[in-house]
């Protein structure tokens, strides 16, 4: 076991992707997922668009491709990138996005307490964390959701859905099994979004 002392981060150094936010600054500082996720040394914290590593899967809401298991060597070997913003200006900071391969996350369940219950509206360390358990990482997932008092209910809550999409082969079945999970009377609005 090799720890990460150059960056102070003091991780196991294994083949976990590196994970990278941009920061906008948008959002209430003691609410802000990211800034608690920085304090706690589980991720690097950007302040412009331009320092996200190139290459990167980017965790984009308004992409046309699902994230998928498919996903998991090129966020290893480029990272796994978020943007932290508000809704509100969602559609436009994902517009000047240009770096990195962005894909979306499927149909999964919000547990934060601002969105509680509410289909596809997740924090970034919710998206963060349903990338991470997709792609096989569940203790890392586990990791950067433990320090929220509500963050091992995201995994509770949508436990069969995540399962289900780490069993995926690629973005196709993602979206297949997506179909099976999205209730009938949401289906025309998330597949607006996807």
């Amino acid at each position: 076991m090799i720890l990460c002392v150059i960056s102070r981060c003091w991780r196991v150094l294994d083949k976990t992707p590196r994970i990278i936010i941009y920061y906008a600054r948008q959002c209430d500082p003691k609410k802000c997922t990211t800034a608690k996720m920085k304090r706690h040394n589980l991720v690097e914290v950007v302040y412009k668009v331009r320092l996200l590593p190139s290459g990167a899967v980017i965790l984009n809401p308004f992409s046309k491709t699902a994230f998928s298991p498919a996903d998991r060597e090129r966020s290893i070997s480029n990272g796994l990138a978020a943007i932290d913003c508000s809704w509100v200006h969602a559609d436009d900071m994902f517009e000047i996005l240009k770096r990195g391969v962005s894909r979306c996350l499927p149909y999964l369940i919000a547990a934060n307490p601002v969105n509680y219950g509410v289909p596809t509206k997740l924090t970034t360390v919710e998206a963060l964390a349903a990338a991470l358990h997709i792609m096989g990482f569940k203790d890392r997932a586990e990791e950067i959701l433990s320090i929220f008092k509500w963050g091992p209910n995201f995994l509770t809550l949508n436990a069969k859905l995540l399962e289900s999409y780490s069993q995926a082969e690629d973005s196709r079945s993602v979206i297949r099994l997506q179909e099976g999970f999205i209730p009938k009377a949401s289906v025309g609005k998330v597949a607006k979004r996807s």
